[in-house]
């Protein structure tokens, strides 16, 4: 069976919780997608704090903790491996801690797939695709 294990970026989710934002309706239309296809869908529990954290809604942040992800989906830890990891290379290369931790940490849990929107996103051996790539 092919592994189905995709793993969302903060920007993502974010965009699936908060109505105002500007990819709202394309998140709604991606986790049709992954539901229907039957993904496994995973996160990384550090994306809960940054989640509530940028809320302009924190009870409706919330409820789609309690209502999605808690129910659906997989939260996993970094780990420290992960974090030594991703900390070594976001000093040596200048980018994004955030970024390469999610990364390593859908690459350290067998994930195929990352679906981001950010232009500079670590190449760490996972594809990486926006919503039009993956939706197409």
């Amino acid at each position: 069976m092919e592994n189905k294990k995709i793993f969302l970026d903060t920007n993502i989710v974010a965009d699936m919780i908060d109505e105002k934002r500007e990819n709202y309706r394309l998140s709604l239309s991606l986790l049709e997608t992954l539901m229907i296809q039957e993904y496994e869908i995973f996160i990384s529990e550090d994306m809960l704090s940054t989640l509530y954290f940028i809320s302009k809604d924190k009870k409706a942040t919330l409820e789609f903790f309690e209502n999605i992800i808690y129910i659906d989906w997989y939260v996993l830890p970094y780990g420290e491996k992960v974090i030594k990891e991703a900390t070594h290379i976001s000093l040596s290369k200048g980018i994004d801690l955030e970024d390469t931790l999610q990364c390593l940490c859908a690459k350290e849990n067998a994930c195929t797939l990352l679906i981001a929107n950010d232009k500079a996103f670590l190449n760490c051996g996972i594809k990486i695709v926006n919503y039009e790539s993956f939706l197409k």
